[in-house]
């Protein structure tokens, strides 16, 4: 394949999986809008906080697709990478079952929601690994359709269920129902229009995505360390402020997956792998920027669209998308980690998360020094992250070290 003829499918993946994605992620951020309206702020905040845990328990699952994509370019079948995937979404239900009643006392939230939150984990992972077969092999047709097929099914039952006055426990259990019906419909789509080589893989082990879930765990951490501190340290109006503010972390973050997304599978192959992984990095922080401008741009309709009590966090909008940007870079060099079996750098992330969290804990008695601590952690981990990503993908493959 020509640079140029790899360029055009580049961008032509990107183009198809932003579109999937949009879909998923303007669903889900939607879902805030009746939320906080409907639920009001008590239970907005409880609603807000268990999508926030159900985010770190989705970090298996997005191991795994990282795993079985990765496995996938290398010519793995695709019986052993479901069986790979039924082996984790197993061993994530064991889990999240143990861990309903820490959660719900750690998070002061009701065990119930927290069942209807944390049912969703295990499916996540069925689906996932269907995702991660469709992204190395290079069918981003179906996987944008997929991720957009997803991410409605996930969030109409539950805005169905908020508008016929449920509550929490009930929106989220709608949610898991939807996301289950897709995850389904997903394996026996997947089955006859997936084509990878049918040799084994001795990496597609259960060890291996325990490696690469360390590194997602990091990262989703990061990310959402300070919405649940929120509630320790900020008081219920502000953190339910704060899980507002959030959404423009969320949004910078994920809106701009498809480029991980596409360039993953050239990060997988050696002879691609430093261009990948440059180019993935430069767009994303182009994109950050972006992200960072048109929300500090449409902030003042933030009133207009949830209402005037939330009215006072639209000045820190920006602050918060910066976070997110942030994120969405470090999330590049993460993968970067993972797809050359290079996981234990995932160490400087994790630093960046203990400092984040001893700062908020310690230092942090309002919104804005709350965000302004996790703007400053996530902008420091992601620097140091992508110098030494660049670095090690580069002495790997004896490419020259950009000046």
């Amino acid at each position: 394949m020509t640079s140029r003829s790899g360029t055009r499918a580049a961008v032509a993946g990107m183009t198809m999986v932003t579109a999937g994605s949009m879909t998923a992620n303007v669903a889900a951020y939607l879902l805030h809008v009746p939320a906080s309206r409907w639920l009001g702020l008590a239970g907005y905040s409880e609603f807000a906080t268990l999508l926030a845990a159900q985010l770190v328990l989705a970090v298996p699952a997005l191991a795994l697709q990282t795993v079985v994509a990765r496995e996938a370019v290398h010519g793995a079948s695709v019986e052993a990478l479901r069986a790979l995937t039924r082996r984790c979404a197993a061993m994530v239900a064991v889990v999240a079952a143990a861990l309903v009643p820490a959660i719900s006392a750690v998070l002061n939230v009701g065990v119930v929601a927290t069942i209807s939150a944390l049912l969703v984990a295990p499916i996540l992972v069925l689906l996932a690994g269907e995702q991660g077969i469709l992204q190395g092999g290079n069918r981003f047709r179906d996987l944008a359709v997929l991720l957009g097929s997803a991410g409605i099914a996930r969030v109409v039952p539950a805005v169905i269920v908020l508008a016929g006055g449920g509550g929490s426990s009930a929106a989220l259990a709608a949610s898991a129902v939807g996301t289950a019906a897709v995850a389904i419909a997903a394996r026996v789509w997947t089955g006859t229009t997936v084509g990878v080589a049918t040799t084994e893989s001795p990496a597609a082990t259960v060890a291996s995505v325990l490696m690469a879930a360390q590194v997602q765990a990091a990262l989703i951490a990061l990310s959402s360390a300070d919405l649940l501190v929120a509630r320790i340290v900020l008081d219920g109006d502000d953190a339910s402020l704060y899980a507002l503010g959030a959404v423009a972390t969320k949004a910078a973050f994920w809106l701009p997956q498809a480029v991980a997304v596409v360039m993953y599978p050239r990060m997988a192959h050696p002879e691609h792998s430093v261009r990948a992984v440059r180019t993935a990095l430069a767009v994303l922080v182009g994109l950050g920027a972006l992200a960072v401008a048109g929300v500090a741009l449409g902030s003042p309709m933030l009133p207009t669209l949830v209402g005037d009590a939330y009215s006072p966090i639209q000045g820190t909008l920006w602050a918060f998308a910066l976070d997110g940007a942030c994120l969405a870079v470090l999330q590049g060099a993460l993968l970067s980690a993972i797809a050359g079996r290079r996981t234990r750098f995932a160490l400087v992330a994790w630093a960046g998360l203990a400092a984040e969290v001893v700062l908020a804990l310690t230092v942090a008695h309002s919104i804005v020094q709350l965000i302004t601590i996790a703007v400053a952690c996530a902008a420091v981990t992601t620097i140091v992250a992508s110098v030494v990503a660049l670095r090690v993908v580069e002495k790997s493959t004896g490419a020259p070290t950009a000046s």
